[in-house]
């Protein structure tokens, strides 16, 4: 009743990392978590390594959390990256950190999706660049434009590789992707119109700059 109030006095809210098919609502607009598409219940990985917050929910809702996101009751696609090195994550279970690196494999994982029909590539792009820029208001980001800023990635869409520990690029050293077949890699990475990563190797000599938000 009080939402109902809410949402018809003009009221927006975000429902942040949905995991499950009763948190999917008609109201206000929702992220997903990249993860709960990909990762089943329990991986090749036990104990603290598949701690996550939310946790990783069941196949039903992941058949949700797709028809949701395929009819817009879910905006935005996430990653929730945190990349909790394996010493981190390999104490007790009630202290370990919840969460894992995620955004190295986030955009091959949803490309898998795109080979296999079940997401358009452009839905991709909506719900990961232009959405989250509509959403949260950022100014001249989220497309490609006159005058926008030119963060990219180029994707290689017929170049199949496999993630191994010798290609994770994540700090912590490790990834729930593990094993993983992709059919698409990540080549080249411009941030702010600078090519920042190319082929695996990084060029940090100019860093992106602060985001602007129009909330006026």
């Amino acid at each position: 009743m009080e939402l109902n109030r809410f949402w018809r006095g003009g009221g927006t809210f975000q429902c942040q990392q949905v995991s499950t098919q009763q948190q999917v609502c008609g109201y206000g607009w929702g992220t997903v978590l990249c993860r709960n598409f990909h990762l089943p219940s329990y991986t090749y990985y036990s104990g603290t390594l598949i701690k996550w917050n939310p946790a990783v929910k069941t196949a039903a809702d992941r058949e949700d959390l797709w028809k949701a996101l395929l009819d817009d009751r879910i905006d935005v696609i996430a990653t929730d990256h945190a990349p909790h090195t394996m010493k981190e994550k390999s104490g007790n279970y009630l202290n370990a950190p919840s969460g894992g690196p995620m955004v190295q494999h986030a955009l091959p994982a949803m490309m898998q999706k795109v080979y296999d029909g079940t997401i358009s590539i452009e839905k991709v792009v909506e719900k990961m660049c232009h959405n989250p820029a509509i959403l949260f208001k950022m100014e001249e980001r989220g497309f490609l434009r006159e005058g926008f800023h030119a963060d990219l990635v180029l994707v290689e869409p017929n170049r199949p590789w496999s993630v191994t520990k010798d290609n994770i690029l994540y700090k912590s050293g490790w990834s729930p992707f593990e094993g993983t077949h992709f059919k698409s890699k990540v080549t080249h990475t411009f941030v702010g119109g600078h090519l920042a990563f190319k082929e695996g190797d990084f060029d940090d000599s100019k860093l992106g700059e602060r985001l602007i938000f129009n909330r006026d």
